[in-house]
């Protein structure tokens, strides 16, 4: 257990190195997240006892809500001038993630009939 909780650490403070030895726009926490995926896709499979380390995380992760909250309230007057600006960007941020999931559905339903020798017209 101890060993995939290194590894997830790792994966995150690798995607940090990568982030600014390359200087990428992307958080490292997403890259590592990227790089975990890529390794569990090679290994074709999520080994149990990371799948616990990983539940045991989302059974938990409204503890990492806390210090979002407390910021909301430090800077709730900068959130009141910039609402209209926030609330496009959550407008907008959510419609391109409906599509982008659709899109990828799509592809993967197709992929699926593909393999399966099923004709998707009709």
């Amino acid at each position: 257990m101890i060993f995939y909780l290194t590894l997830i650490f790792a994966c995150q403070l690798v995607g940090e190195l990568l982030k600014v030895a390359l200087e990428l726009p992307v958080p490292g926490p997403v890259i590592g997240m990227v790089l975990l995926f890529a390794g569990l896709m090679i290994k074709r499979g999520i080994p149990e006892d990371l799948a616990e380390v990983g539940y045991t995380f989302l059974s938990n992760l409204s503890l990492l809500f806390v210090p979002a909250g407390v910021g909301v309230m430090l800077h709730i007057a900068l959130i009141g001038e910039q609402a209209l600006a926030i609330t496009l960007a959550l407008v907008g941020s959510t419609l391109a993630t409906i599509a982008v999931t659709a899109l990828v559905m799509r592809a993967m339903s197709r992929a699926e009939d593909a393999d399966t020798g099923r004709s998707t017209d009709g």
